[in-house]
């Protein structure tokens, strides 16, 4: 799951840098669409921008902002297919990477998309070329990225051991730890002082044991020296016989 984050984070950075340069991106739409001469239909596709980019572009700069834009996407739908091994999903969280799937599908139809508040992705733009040509495609990203944040919080407030190693391994572990979880939270609930009645009481037995052990030991001792001290009589020395 660390890894799923860390991957989104990567992404919403570089579409940060893409973001500062929308007017280069817009621009480099606009010099392809006049070289392929097809200045009509709205920019609606990926596939259109990568088709632009491999047979209508003739500059360096217009090459690598096109080039971003396509590399973030292709890093968009990559992430996508590993959030399906990272967790077996629940209707809601399915939808949410089908809806991704779809609009990272290179064919599929961006011109009625639209990015909503709070991006401004779409009002950077004239009301042309928001209504007629670039108002899906510059909507596409944030959208996408919007989705994958809501697909993390679900997954977040889902049970942990229906998570999945994104290499595909097994969830043992996290079986295990969610078995030993309630003795755990048994031990973490009990009152400290409780805990420490308790550990008091078991002290002050062992004292108890041990003292009473030495008071016996002590007493047999005692026992044993008025044993050895008794006499039968006052002693007298053998007495002389008469001959």
């Amino acid at each position: 799951m660390n890894e799923v984050k860390e991957a989104l984070r990567n992404i919403e950075q570089n579409y940060k840098l893409f973001l500062q340069q929308q007017f280069t991106f817009i621009g480099a739409l606009q010099h392809t669409r006049e070289n392929a001469h097809d200045m009509i239909r709205p920019v609606a596709s990926i596939s259109q921008v990568q088709s632009y980019m491999e047979h209508h572009c003739n500059n360096s700069t217009d090459r690598r902002i096109l080039n971003m834009f396509l590399n973030i996407c292709n890093d968009l739908s990559k992430l996508c297919h590993k959030l399906e091994t990272v967790h077996s999903g629940n209707n809601i969280t399915n939808g949410i990477l089908e809806r991704c799937k779809l609009l990272l599908s290179h064919s599929n139809d961006l011109s009625t998309i639209r990015a909503k508040y709070p991006h401004d992705v779409v009002n950077h733009l004239s009301c042309d070329e928001a209504k007629n040509h670039y108002g899906g495609v510059v909507s596409l990203i944030p959208i996408v990225l919007d989705c994958m944040k809501e697909w993390v919080a679900h997954i977040e407030k889902l049970p942990q051991p229906m998570l999945y190693d994104v290499s595909g391994g097994s969830a043992i572990s996290e079986k295990r730890a969610s078995q030993d979880a309630p003795a755990r939270a048994a031990i973490s609930q009990t009152p400290l002082s409780v805990r420490l009645e308790a550990q008091t009481s078991n002290s002050n037995k062992d004292n108890v044991q041990v003292q009473g052990s030495k008071h016996i030991q002590k007493k047999n001792l005692n026992d044993t020296k008025n044993h050895s001290g008794k006499l039968k009589g006052p002693w007298k020395p053998p007495g002389r016989h008469a001959f």
